[in-house]
């Protein structure tokens, strides 16, 4: 049995120990959490691992055993990381979650995963108990990350296996419920390659992620990838004012900065950071929503540094990226990182016959990779559907070129069809956003009969300029065949996303169709 598990492998123990046990590294500094109010809060390697296995030697001794999922629904803080570590070095199953979720939708994400406790601050923490559930306050975990012998003698933490459940993830699915995404401790041997194809962190970068600790982005790029690398790594706390992120990078001395692409726009607008000594930054990160050329070309002239973007999905985590092995190419979110098996597969029938580059399809990831998933937690007719042989199939439409750049042509359940075609959202917004006076575009269909969907766009226009629907129409006809020109345009103040900054289609379709924006 213990071969079908892998070898000893634990996630928060391969990412942290090692530097907290070198006497030349445990005294640096880990991990920075920057709050407005309370000021900066800083922990050392030791103090970090130290902190870490206090939380999981607790939350044992709670009477949680190896396996058991646990719901973290605690606010951004140092808190919420102890928390997610601690649970992972202990052998549970931490679920990240918001704490901006509804109870309804708490109650789901418990009922679904099976959690035998939840990590909340009380008032989001209600009917859990009730419900035969161990209930750990924020005060708790504050308290033993900070020191403290842990009760009950500190038991030894169970050993757990590469191929052993270290977190599960809830994402939408293809259907109205969210889904399970359960991942394995083996899952931080792909890290490796991220560093390399993408971050490049090392021992003396210092980094600051601009995202909140309930995503994934951020807990695993922001703090487990610097980790891995012995970083300096920075979260802060606060409300999201993209001005506040210039002067912190140059306070902090920050080597990496990582957001989505719309903090990166909302800086230019709102902060200028070419007024800040950023010397020190080597360059940025950017993933969650594509990089447009406008936007890159618009930071490179203005604060000089690179950006590296990526492209990932729950399923795999990040796995094509530009960076110091794969350069820039404006429009594309690079290559597979180094090791990576990729493929694009056709799009229609049951198919593993690569297709040749330039041809559009489904982009998979080879069975192979240490970085997916074990599966979807109790749903395996969804996990039988994005398996194809020996590859898995995310739901991304992309295309390969002759030098190995993906091209990135949107979700497969976002493609437009329209009057017989089918047209990707993705490629018409590139074309959108190049022309004057626009800062961002979405391109939907709008389904206004059975058998009738038109192409809308919706623009937001750069400030100080006036919407302009001739000139846009006459930019569209300059670049795309006839078939793939929008139909309609509607200039909006601002487009729909989720507090990580992701474009919520779906919003905007309803939007639309109440009658919001019209030209």
């Amino acid at each position: 049995m213990s071969g079908d598990r892998g070898p000893p492998l634990n996630l928060a123990r391969h990412a942290l120990a090692r530097w907290a046990e070198s006497h030349a590294h445990a005294g640096r500094p880990g991990f920075t959490f920057v709050d407005p109010d309370a000021g900066d809060r800083t922990w050392s390697y030791a103090q970090l691992w130290a902190g870490v296995q206090r939380v999981g030697h607790e939350l044992l001794a709670r009477g949680l055993a190896s396996g058991d999922r646990v719901l973290v629904r605690l606010p951004h803080s140092p808190e919420y990381a102890f928390a997610f570590l601690g649970a992972s070095a202990a052998g549970l199953a931490p679920i990240p979650a918001s704490p901006q979720l509804t109870d309804e939708e708490a109650r789901f994400l418990l009922d679904d995963s099976g959690a035998a406790a939840v990590i909340a601050p009380a008032p989001l923490a209600r009917g859990a108990a009730e419900a035969g559930k161990i209930v750990v306050d924020l005060v708790e975990v504050a308290a033993w990350a900070d020191g403290g012998e842990p009760r009950g003698g500190a038991p030894a933490l169970p050993e757990t296996r590469a191929e052993e459940p270290a977190f599960l993830i809830y994402t939408s699915g293809t259907t109205s419920r969210p889904k399970g995404v359960l991942h394995a401790h083996r899952a931080i041997l792909a890290r490796a390659a991220v560093r390399e194809g993408w971050h490049d962190f090392g021992e003396r970068d210092v980094t600051l992620h601009a995202g909140t600790l309930n995503w994934s982005y951020t807990l695993v790029v922001g703090l487990i990838d610097a980790w891995l690398a012995g970083a300096h790594a920075a979260l802060a706390g606060g409300a999201g004012d993209p001005a506040r992120w210039p002067p912190l990078m140059e306070r902090l001395g920050v080597t990496v900065f990582a957001a989505v692409p719309t903090v990166f726009r909302q800086m230019l607008k709102y902060a200028r950071p070419e007024d800040h000594d950023l010397s020190a930054l080597r360059h940025v990160l950017c993933a969650g929503e594509p990089l447009t050329p406008a936007l890159l070309e618009e930071w490179r002239a203005r604060v000089g540094t690179e950006m590296y973007e990526c492209l990932g999905m729950t399923e795999v985590s990040t796995y094509i990226s530009s960076g110091p092995v794969a350069p820039v190419r404006a429009g594309s979110p690079g290559k597979p990182q180094p090791g990576r098996r990729v493929a694009i597969l056709p799009v229609e029938g049951e198919s593993t016959a690569l297709l040749p580059a330039g041809r559009v399809g489904l982009l998979a990831v080879h069975r192979s990779d240490p970085g997916l998933m074990l599966g979807y937690w109790q749903r395996p007719e969804e996990e039988a559907a994005v398996y194809r042989g020996e590859w898995f199939i995310g739901g991304d439409l992309a295309a390969l070129d002759e030098d190995g750049y993906v091209w990135f042509h949107g979700r497969a359940d976002d493609t437009i069809k329209s009057f017989g075609y089918r047209l990707s959202p993705v490629e018409i917004e590139a074309v959108l956003e190049s022309a004057p006076g626009v800062s961002e575009a979405a391109v939907v269909g709008l389904a206004i009969e059975e058998q009738k969907t038109l192409v809308a766009a919706c623009i937001v226009p750069q400030p100080g300029t006036a919407p302009d629907e001739a000139a846009l129409r006459a930019h569209a006809a300059a670049h795309l065949a006839a078939y793939k020109q929008p139909h309609e345009y509607r200039f909006l103040e601002a487009l729909p996303r989720t507090r990580n900054g992701k474009l919520q289609r779906r919003a905007l379709v309803e939007q639309l169709l109440d009658g919001a924006g019209r030209g």
